[in-house]
């Protein structure tokens, strides 16, 4: 009998050890980047990768290219070698009707090419996502993954394995499905619409083959994308050099892909759809055999691919239609950019029966929608003026049919973006249009820009009505300042004074104040007050006793308060309570447009930007001159003493108004707090000093009951307010 080694190690050899941890961190990888399933924290994936490339660095004879350690690996690359395609990779045929009437053309064309009649069922196909990358080829053997190529011109691509190896979702090793593993549909979304044939049941598990080609396409996601990008503005902000920012998402896709550097092209996120093979193992030498192009799909989601959930069975040209008018719908809304759908006849052996033409399947067909992105020219560069005075770079370009409609102009959004992508007058641009988003200038070819062409600046006055244009720290966008004057803001202007919060007019609204405008019987403020019954009965649908109605209002509209007229003029960031406090502080309106950005910080509520706005706005003439009209037409209010003479018993004080109150409104009860110099909250808080609750309080009176806030009724309010005003 043999003695024992004391010393021999109880626990399995490094290699045994390192195997284990592989196949282990190649299945966590795969619920993770694949399934979208964690079945661990971070920190314990972390922990065994740790230990894996401790082993192996302690064992370097065991190392191995599909080991989870080597997704970035290897020396940058002075040129791609060239792989030439077992089995060709082919394109195929684009449907020219771009209408949901293409996918009935290709069916026409099936049941043809298939000497099918009327009388013969309808041919089953699967309906497929035509991704908006780049087609890779990945080649396994024994599992283990030995090489990938791009598409090249489909006889011959280029080696981009190492920068394949960076992708997450592609594994570097097969584990092979065990028994019960087979997959009936395509989860989520696939298992709701897979339907007929091999997805009624779930199919035998299959074995990789000796030799298995897998293909598809690599893609960048769309916040991926925007992460990208924004990685790449912050390293041009500090001055990077040989940094950009990238088109779009298959654009910077491609060049991850054919990056000479793989620790760079590993920096780019990339992922992965499988949606074909290549060469593999024939079956009569132990390779799979599948019955469709569907089964086919299952198989690969078995062993660990990333396939569409989107993929569907779909029954005759009725079902392709479905599907095509369904994915345009939903296109948008899609976490990853495509151009099209692909429609491919399900049973392998109707493909084979049908074969090629011209090096293209005519048992396949891809089915695009209007193009989302186009070329074009940039004709001008105008500003347009929003109704709330926001300045947006508009560039006018040569009509150019794009996502579905011809597009004369695209925003630029600001000045940074403008020039962030550098748009110039007579530069070739890709302009590109998603459902129903404005259309935008995405970017420049810069090598066939007109030498010389100057930058595009923001101008400084607004190009309506002349006022200055500024722009607020912290913000991207310039603003009109003319806000009473300037035509562009006119309608909002009018609106915003005629609400109920600010000098109300009543029964002036959306409608009406655009039909007045649109027909020119109002300008400006103070025309409102010019109005009469002629220049009204020139509208459309307005009677005599409608007219007569909003003379009346007006009329009754004259007769207001300063903090009213204050929130009414629409001055940037005076909202109402900003409003009651300026004129409770100055007390007089001459006193508020004369007063200095360091007296408007001594006002509560009041501090730098808002101070600036105030100041900015009645250094504006235009604005002025509205108000010395308004003012001539007879609006007037009560004006009062600087709040340094007039003692405020409410100050400091909070009140949270809730419930229906028994003969205040709450807009009434708010204006006697306030008037008192006390503060309305909308919620309740630690900070809050009183709830005045009326019938049918609901949460606020129990979050006060919970918090011991004091609570009063309505006589207990006007009981404080009259102790107040005696005091």
């Amino acid at each position: 009998m043999a003695t024992p080694d004391l010393f021999a190690s109880s626990g399995p050899s490094p290699a045994a050890r390192i195997a284990e941890l592989r196949t282990e961190l190649h299945q966590h990888a795969h619920r993770y980047y694949v399934l979208d399933e964690p079945g661990i924290p971070d920190a314990e994936y972390d922990r065994l990768f740790q230990e894996l490339q401790s082993l192996e660095a302690q064992h370097p004879e065991l190392q191995s290219p599909d080991s989870p350690t080597q997704r970035v690996g290897g020396k940058p690359l002075d040129q791609f070698a060239s792989v030439r395609h077992k089995v060709p990779m082919l394109s195929i045929r684009t449907e020219t009707d771009t209408e949901a009437s293409g996918a009935q053309n290709f069916d026409n064309r099936v049941r043809k090419e298939l000497g099918l009649t009327e009388s013969d069922p309808p041919v089953e196909y699967v309906a497929e996502l035509k991704f908006d990358g780049l087609a890779i080829n990945l080649r396994y053997e024994k599992g283990v993954l030995v090489q990938a190529a791009t598409r090249g011109d489909g006889e011959t691509g280029e080696d981009v394995t190492q920068n394949i190896r960076t992708i997450q979702q592609i594994p570097l090793k097969i584990i092979a499905p065990t028994l019960g593993t087979g997959v009936s549909s395509l989860p989520p979304e696939g298992a709701e619409l897979a339907r007929g044939g091999p997805s009624r049941r779930s199919p035998p598990p299959v074995q990789v083959p000796p030799v298995l080609e897998v293909r598809g396409e690599v893609y960048m996601r769309r916040d991926d994308f925007e992460s990208l990008n924004d990685r790449q503005r912050e390293k041009i902000a500090r001055g990077a050099k040989g940094e950009k920012t990238f088109v779009n998402p298959r654009n910077a896709a491609a060049g991850a892909v054919r990056q000479l550097d793989p620790a760079i092209a590993a920096q780019r996120p990339l992922s992965f759809f499988a949606y074909g093979l290549g060469e593999v193992t024939p079956a009569e030498e132990g390779g799979p055999q599948f019955e469709t192009h569907h089964q086919m799909l299952l198989t690969l989601k078995s062993w660990g691919f990333p396939v569409a959930a989107l993929t569907q069975t779909a029954s005759g040209a009725s079902e392709l239609i479905a599907f095509h008018l369904k994915i345009g719908r939903e296109r948008d809304q899609l976490p990853y950019d495509i151009d099209g759908v692909v429609y491919k006849v399900n049973s392998l052996a109707l493909q084979k029966k049908m074969g090629f033409v011209t090096r293209e399947p005519r048992w396949a067909v891809a089915h695009k929608y209007p193009a989302q992105e186009q070329i074009t020219t940039v004709l001008a560069i105008d500003v347009q003026v929003g109704r709330t005075g926001k300045l947006t770079p508009v560039a006018k370009l040569a009509p150019v049919f794009v996502g579905g409609v011809t597009v004369t102009n695209a925003t630029l959004h600001n000045e940074d973006e403008a020039r962030r992508k550098d748009v110039r007058v007579g530069d070739t641009v890709i302009v590109r249009r998603a459902g129903d988003v404005i259309p935008e200038v995405v970017g420049v070819l810069a090598d066939k820009r007109v030498q010389d062409s100057p930058q595009f600046t923001m101008p400084r006055q607004c190009p309506v009505c002349g006022s200055e244009a500024v722009r607020e720290e912290g913000e991207a966008d310039y603003r009109c300042t003319g806000g009473l004057f300037c035509g562009a803001q006119r309608k909002e202007a009018i609106l915003h004074y005629a609400h109920r919060r600010a000098v109300e007019v009543e029964g002036l609204g959306d409608k009406l104040v655009e039909q007045m405008v649109d027909a020119g019987v109002i300008r400006t403020l103070p025309d409102l007050y010019k109005l009469g019954l002629s220049s009204l009965a020139s509208l459309e649908r307005m009677a005599d006793k409608s007219a007569n109605n909003l003379l009346d209002a007006l009329e009754k509209s004259k007769v207001t308060t300063l903090p009213r007229f204050l929130f009414g003029l629409g001055i940037r960031h005076v909202g109402e309570a900003t409003a009651k406090e300026l004129a409770r502080h100055f007390g007089q309106l001459d006193a508020i447009m004369d007063a200095s950005e360091e007296h408007f910080l001594e006002v509560s509520d009041v501090g730098p930007i808002v101070a600036k706005s105030i100041r900015t706005f009645f250094d504006q003439p235009h604005n002025r001159e509205v108000v010395e009209q308004l003012r001539a037409c007879g609006v007037r209010w009560e004006e009062g003493e600087p709040a340094a003479r007039a003692p405020q018993p409410f100050s400091g004080k909070t009140f949270v108004i809730t419930g229906t109150l028994p003969t205040l409104s709450r807009d009434e009860a708010k204006d006697r707090v306030e008037a008192a110099g006390g503060k309305v909250a909308g919620s309740v808080s630690k900070k809050t000093d009183y709830v005045v609750a009326g019938a049918e309080a609901g949460s606020k009176l129990t979050k006060a009951q919970e918090l011991g806030v004091a609570v009063i009724d309505e006589a207990a309010l006007l009981a404080l307010l009259d102790k107040a005003a005696a005091s």
